[in-house]
């Protein structure tokens, strides 16, 4: 009679210290280069630092409590996230200071915050953006004898969430001073809805127009700081935000808050693109951002000439802003792990486990070979995994990452 195994579920793509990518790691697996990660945080933090700001980044991208921390330890000022349920998990791994980029909305919700607030070391701001919020959370933190810190958000017409108008951002503030349980504490807007052939000035119109409003608020004495928080930038357009902040001279009197969050690892695509943007439009920044992010799979079938189907699919990589990129192929067990240019295949589909990939005349691939993929859009890579490989320069685990979304 067969005995019964327990033992517990083995993680997709978990990894030990040491371990060597091409011989040790149950491939598909998400991973990070180290050199390039610290190279993307120090750069991050040092153009915000410079820019007269300070950097909250968005931790939604990768919920991975071993990089909120190499973000904080190198001068983040707090963290962005975008729930109850991630400002939790962020808490739990040591975060202090959150600026929650979204509507705090629903009491389970609300009780997860309020149970934080306990917490005297706590700090947490969300956004609010209509009176019915303002209302509720009013009441549920007053009940429990809390105050809340919110901000303001201010959208665009056709975008995301935020009030569409001055005269409505000036009625919320009335709404909120008549809210004992809430104080205003800063403005927030968010500018990577604003697209089309003239973003450019159209991105520096709503960083002005934010500050305008923030200006206003405070004469007007609806804030409760007496430095409040002006905030915007996702991760594309950042120098716009900074700039338009430092032009309107929002740092000696507000506390300017950017917070990009894709550049902790960056990409092979739409944040590559609008790097090379900002490069040129910043002649004074030198080196930019480098891709930190891959995903390795095996090539699993060569059903036809010229074709190959890789171990790899919707469940393991973004596919939303295009698809997984052929970088480098290696010789499974074969050490050192050097690569093997592949940038001439291409991926054409991808299905829920396979990728479809032509084969670039003159490459040749074996069963079992390990090609390792760019990404486009690396929050929605980040969201499959549970554990990462981060790397060394030889392609040897050097930290296996929990992954906590």
């Amino acid at each position: 009679m067969s005995k019964t195994l327990n033992q517990a579920p083995v993680l997709k793509g978990a990894a030990s210290p040491g371990d060597s990518l091409v011989r040790d790691v149950s491939l598909p697996a998400l991973v990070i280069h180290r050199d390039a990660l610290e190279h993307n945080i120090r750069w991050m933090q040092d153009f915000v630092t410079r820019s007269g700001a300070v950097l909250a980044p968005h931790g939604k991208t990768s919920m991975t409590p071993a990089l909120f921390r190499r973000q904080l330890e190198q001068g983040a000022w707090g963290l962005t996230l975008a729930s109850a349920v991630q400002t939790c998990t962020a808490y739990a791994g040591g975060v202090r200071r959150v600026l929650m980029a979204n509507q705090l909305v629903g009491r389970a919700n609300m009780a997860l915050i309020a149970r934080l607030l306990t917490d005297p070391g706590f700090e947490f701001h969300c956004m609010v953006d209509h009176p019915d919020n303002v209302a509720a959370l009013g009441a549920f933190f007053a009940e429990r004898g809390q105050r809340l810190n919110v901000m303001i958000e201010y959208g665009v017409v056709g975008g995301r969430c935020g009030c569409r108008s001055e005269q409505e951002v000036m009625a919320l503030a009335e709404a909120i001073k008549a809210q004992p349980a809430l104080a205003l504490t800063g403005i927030e807007g968010y500018e990577g809805v604003i697209h089309g052939e003239h973003a450019v000035s159209g991105i520096r119109a709503f960083a002005a127009s934010l500050v305008r409003l923030a200006l206003q608020l405070q004469r007007d004495g609806a804030f409760a700081l007496d430095k409040p928080i002006i905030t915007a930038s996702g991760s594309a357009w950042y120098d716009l935000i900074a700039e338009g902040f430092e032009a309107e001279a929002a740092s000696g009197r507000f506390l300017s808050v950017l917070r990009p969050g894709s550049y902790v690892v960056h990409d092979h695509g739409i944040y590559k693109e609008a790097q090379c943007c900002v490069l040129d439009r910043r002649s004074d920044l030198q080196e930019g951002l480098r891709p930190a992010l891959e995903v390795w799979a095996h090539v699993q079938s060569l059903p036809e000439p010229g074709f190959a189907v890789i171990a790899l699919g919707k469940r393991d990589v973004a596919y939303d802003a295009g698809l997984p990129i052929p970088l480098k192929r290696y010789r499974e067990g074969v050490l050192p792990a050097v690569g093997d240019d592949v940038s001439g295949c291409k991926v054409t589909a991808v299905m829920d486990q396979h990728a479809f990939m032509t084969v670039a005349p003159g490459t040749e691939l074996h069963i079992g070979d390990i090609i390792s993929f760019g990404t486009s859009h690396p929050c929605l890579t980040f969201d499959k995994w549970r554990t990462g490989c981060l790397v060394d320069e030889q392609s040897n685990v050097v930290e296996s990452l929990a992954i906590e979304f």
